[in-house]
């Protein structure tokens, strides 16, 4: 297994790049968001990588960060969701993004995702949020605490609106209309509910 790759960028033409390691040359399919984060051509370059094994080719990936590698592997674990469908998705948000979409069950910001259909988008939910929730298994993406306690609370104001009644979609984007930071699920639904209510009285 190729665990990392670090040497000169000699090719970049998305979503393939070339890095030649002491006169070797390795060629590696990589996700646009680490693509367009690359310096020039000539410029040295470090990637961690995960290697695919198939009966035709070997083909390696690489990734600027561990939690992007992380999700990757993870991706592949899921039902008919191959590596290039997996790189389309890290190339389409990012990893923080897509937990806080599956958290959500935000299926229509999934499916927008290259590659991403309706299906694959709940396939996607299912599997992976399990993966979220446990402790032991998210350790890996590493999300920073204040970012980890800030999705956590935000998921929960999310639950308790869609218990309130409230689609989804609308959830989300009551969700996403906050002015500010808060980091307590009761401060998110106080404001959240606080904004409604003013918006109801004003259309009276």
């Amino acid at each position: 297994m190729i665990g990392f790759v670090h040497g000169r960028l000699v090719s970049k033409l998305p979503p393939t790049l070339v890095i030649d390691v002491n006169g070797l040359g390795y060629e590696i399919e990589a996700p646009m968001s680490t693509c367009f984060a690359l310096p020039d051509v000539g410029e040295e370059v470090h990637l961690i990588t995960h290697l695919v094994v198939r009966e035709d080719q070997h083909t390696l990936y690489g990734f600027l960060t561990e939690q992007e590698r992380h999700l990757f592997r993870n991706l592949l674990k899921v039902n008919r969701v191959g590596a290039k469908l997996a790189l389309g998705v890290l190339s389409g948000i990012s990893v923080s993004g897509f937990i806080r979409s599956v958290q959500e069950e935000d299926h229509a910001a999934l499916s927008k995702l290259p590659g991403v259909g309706k299906k694959t988008a709940e396939r996607l939910v299912i599997d992976m949020r399990d993966k979220f929730d446990n402790p032991e298994q998210s350790s890996g993406f590493n999300i920073p605490a204040e970012e980890a306690i800030a999705s956590g609370s935000r998921r929960e104001a999310f639950s308790a609106l869609t218990a309130l009644g409230y689609k989804p979609a609308e959830a989300r984007r009551m969700l996403d209309d906050l002015s500010e930071e808060f980091d307590t699920t009761e401060e998110i639904l106080k404001s959240v509910l606080q904004t409604v209510a003013t918006g109801s009285q004003r259309g009276e």
